[in-house]
């Protein structure tokens, strides 16, 4: 028999907050990526929210891939517990790597490196050089801001509805879930 290959989700998430609320939030995320049999690909880092994630996922069982540049081994402390660690030589590459082995693209509340991420992934999809689903958890309003401010461009023409429709904002976990897999034919019961 060929078993059908899992489904993997991409984790884009701080690596520096001490939030606990927020900290929570990305152990939960990977506990329910372990309760759908699915996988995870994230930074490869073992701190802050990206180790949290991981931790969690590999908690119940989840198989977790990180991926992370070389210059970064150090400063997130490398997860080495991780199923599988890629270590880049740039984080152009990272980004590549986590981008050919997801499925789905889910970012949680972060900072430069989070956005910087988010974007490229979006901007990939309007482009149409993945049409994976790209999903916003929007905590407690944590990129409320940023919404507005993507409303406002394009309010003013400089982003287009298709643009707009490439991205999916939801505020709780189930409707995180729910649209990471629009095709909820796989799901546990």
């Amino acid at each position: 028999m060929v078993s059908e290959r899992a489904y993997v989700v991409c984790v884009y998430c701080s690596a520096s907050t001490a939030e606990p609320d927020l900290l929570a939030l990305a152990a939960r995320v990977g506990t329910e990526i372990a309760r759908r049999g699915w996988q995870l690909v994230s930074g490869g880092g073992h701190v802050s929210m990206m180790g949290a994630v991981a931790t969690g996922a590999r908690a119940g069982g989840a198989h977790t891939i990180g991926v992370i540049p070389k210059h970064l081994v150090h400063k997130e402390v490398a997860d080495v517990d991780a199923d599988e660690l890629i270590v880049t030589d740039t984080m152009r590459q990272r980004k590549q790597v986590m981008e050919d082995r997801a499925d789905a693209f889910l970012t949680l509340p972060g900072g430069i490196g989070t956005l910087e991420e988010f974007f490229e992934t979006w901007t990939g999809g309007y482009l149409g050089q993945h049409d994976k689903p790209v999903v916003v958890l929007d905590a407690n309003g944590f990129y409320r801001g940023l919404f507005a401010w993507l409303d406002e461009l394009y309010d003013r023409k400089f982003m287009s509805q298709s643009a707009m429709a490439r991205i999916t904002v939801v505020e709780d976990l189930p409707a995180a879930f729910a649209a990471l897999k629009p095709d909820a034919t796989q799901e546990p019961g």
